[in-house]
């Protein structure tokens, strides 16, 4: 079978996360980077002595009327993902897009439907879906190892960085939820309650939300950017173990304790619920950029050898919670979902 040709890419936006996306996606043997867009002068400049062999340019319109281009790859501010998004995939591009897929569940609603009557594929970054760790925590899961699943407990906190245009629920419960839909699928969450609290400007601070599943599961995220500590750690409880995901850990970020509550209410004894304490487990994981990863597998998508794991649905999904949780904030009641 001869080799395919490269997916020739092109991006926009080359802020913050911009200039990560182009540097995992260009490293790709699968990816021929074409064109680079961004409107300030400087970044282009900067970059351009980096890539020597893309284009760049400051009109986005060079992208989407370049028939060539197969895939876009949008990394700029929220507000813009949805126009942005939409005249890609209305001139036939796949699309991958920085998290969030969009500002509203409306624009992300369309975007999903558009893309399904261009028969064009769009993506959504969520990074952690394909960080080893998460992938470790997601097999144990689906096993069986851990028993019935219990509960996910999550804390995402650091001192800032306060932003002006998204709350802490939209800026970092997002991983969070990328994280819970590799082990239950978002879109069967029932409820969703939230509390949210601002000490120094318009935006929500810190915030707990608060998700009920089937079958008893239950979700609970805490997020902030009013910590003195970076904390980024996640528990899993199973009725057979427990796993303790630390992403602050350089090494060793996935444990998994032989612990639990054994009961039986049948049993009188006064001995009963008895605990079980037993060994720690630390799984061996890849080490490889996450990014990188996942720049590999959206090329693999758009060459049909994979199929997406965070797709436009995936995407609205975490939305849809994103936005029920701030409703729920704004009445003081849990939101239907």
């Amino acid at each position: 079978m001869p080799a395919m040709s490269p997916v020739r890419t092109a991006i926009i936006g080359l802020g913050y996360w911009g200039p990560n996306v182009l540097r995992n996606f260009a490293a790709q043997g699968e990816c021929a980077m074409v064109l680079a867009c961004d409107r300030d002068a400087a970044r282009r400049e900067r970059l351009e002595r980096q890539y020597p062999s893309v284009r760049f340019t400051a009109d986005a319109e060079e992208i989407f009327t370049d028939a060539s281009i197969e895939l876009v790859l949008i990394a700029t501010p929220t507000g813009t993902h949805a126009p942005l998004a939409r005249r890609a995939l209305e001139a036939g591009k796949h699309v991958f897009v920085e998290k969030p897929l969009a500002a509203t569940v409306a624009e992300a609603e369309e975007l999903v439907a558009l893309a399904k009557k261009q028969k064009k594929l769009l993506f959504v970054d969520h990074t952690f879906a394909f960080a080893p760790a998460v992938e470790k925590l997601a097999s144990l899961a689906g096993s069986q190892s851990l028993g019935d699943l219990l509960c996910f407990d999550s804390a995402r906190l650091n001192l800032g960085l306060l932003q002006r245009d998204a709350n802490v629920i939209e800026d970092l419960a997002v991983h969070d939820l990328s994280i819970l839909s590799a082990i239950v699928p978002l879109e069967t969450a029932q409820t969703v309650l939230a509390v949210g609290f601002t000490h120094f400007g318009k935006q929500i601070e810190e915030a707990h939300m608060h998700l009920t599943f089937p079958r008893g599961f239950h979700a609970h995220i805490h997020v902030s950017w009013l910590s003195p500590v970076k904390v980024r750690r996640t528990l899993l409880t199973g009725a057979k173990a427990m796993v303790l995901y630390d992403d602050a850990e350089p090494s060793e970020k996935i444990r998994v304790y032989d612990k639990g509550v054994e009961r039986d209410a049948a049993k009188p004894d006064p001995f009963f619920p008895k605990y079980r304490s037993g060994d720690v487990v630390i799984p061996a994981l890849a080490t490889v950029e996450t990014l990188s990863a996942e720049a590999q597998h959206v090329l693999r998508c758009v060459h049909g050898e994979e199929k997406p794991r965070v797709s436009g649905e995936a995407g609205l999904a975490v939305l849809r919670i994103l936005d029920a949780a701030n409703r729920s904030i704004a009445s003081g009641s849990p939101v239907a979902l």
